[in-house]
């Protein structure tokens, strides 16, 4: 059973109350707690040693992605990140100076985009450490997007480049906070998700839960200079365009708008984020499933992102 299988198992068993608006299953959960105009959205994130970062990885860095992966989900639905609280799991005869450096990191880009670390739990953990972040913040109940929404017709739309993210880029990636607020409040997105699990795999989530499917143009996928290398200088990595789509842990914000607000939105994109790239990679079309287009015609594609507790569905 992997990590989507459990939670589809365990999602149905889950007590609800009136102020869950969106609960399992988004970026983030959203609640309704009575403030005039507003959700609050509530997100959990864990790092481990070991799963997502090495024993010799630099721990500001470490720190940095912890609280950056749910930073990362808040902007995935157009919020304002408000405050975090932190768990810190270290195995016995812990360095000290490992956690000062930890939270350098984390307190870096918490001021950043000015977030409160409010407090938090420590624990013993028998052999590895981890660290567990609770973030809260807001958004305009006009402006929250959601993962469902995505129509026939809409263009897909991905920031920046994506693949190769375990040379370093998993561990100094910027959350698209900003581009996620400006993306809610000035234009009628759709739906939008972070690219955590690879684009072919966090597409793919987007499609299920809308009942549709997608072609992709596989020119217009933009890859990093790390997965074009990596390409080159090791015989056994992943052809870059395959890295794109299932790499993950690349962080850029995926969404689907209505085709007439395609040009717009590049335009104002331009104006307002200068150099970071803002592409549209193909479009939600009415028959199930993930189509890559290329020279040699149109494809189906099984291809799944990272999962947790072993393979994903599709791969």
């Amino acid at each position: 059973m992997n990590e989507f299988e459990l939670i589809a198992r365990l999602k149905p068993q889950l007590p609800t109350n009136e102020s869950v608006v969106e609960g399992a299953g988004d970026d983030c959960a959203v609640l309704d707690l009575g403030v005039a105009g507003s959700y609050v959205l509530f997100k959990t994130d864990a790092v481990v040693e070991g799963i997502h970062f090495e024993s010799n990885a630099a721990p500001s860095s470490v720190g940095h992605k912890a609280l950056g992966r749910c930073l990362s989900d808040i902007a995935a639905m157009g919020g304002t990140p408000t405050a975090a609280l932190v768990t810190l799991g270290l195995p016995a005869g812990f360095d000290v100076a490992w956690v000062d450096e930890l939270y350098v990191g984390m307190n870096k880009l918490a001021r950043k985009y000015n977030v409160a670390i409010a407090g938090g739990e420590t624990t013993q953990s028998p052999d590895r450490k981890f660290i567990s972040i609770a973030l809260i913040g807001a958004v305009d109940k006009k402006s929250c997007v959601r993962r469902t929404g995505a129509r026939v017709g809409d263009g897909i739309f991905v920031t920046g480049e994506l693949g190769g993210s375990l040379r370093g880029r998993h561990l100094e990636f910027e959350p698209r906070v900003r581009e996620g607020q400006w993306l809610a409040s000035h234009f009628p997105v759709h739906a939008m998700i972070d690219v955590s699990d690879g684009l072919a795999g966090d597409l793919r989530h987007l499609l299920q839960m809308n009942n549709v499917g997608a072609e992709l143009l596989s020119d217009a996928i933009p890859i990093t200079r790390a997965a074009k290398l990596q390409a080159v200088v090791e015989s056994s990595a992943k052809p870059p365009l395959l890295a794109a789509l299932t790499d993950g842990e690349d962080f850029e914000l995926l969404f689907t708008v209505a085709s007439k607000d395609a040009v717009p939105l590049l335009d104002g994109w331009k104006a307002e984020f200068g150099e970071l790239r803002l592409s549209c990679i193909g479009k939600i079309v009415e028959r199930p499933g993930l189509r890559l287009c290329d020279k040699q015609g149109v494809r189906e594609i099984n291809l799944g992102g990272y999962t947790h507790f072993g393979k994903p569905a599709n791969s």
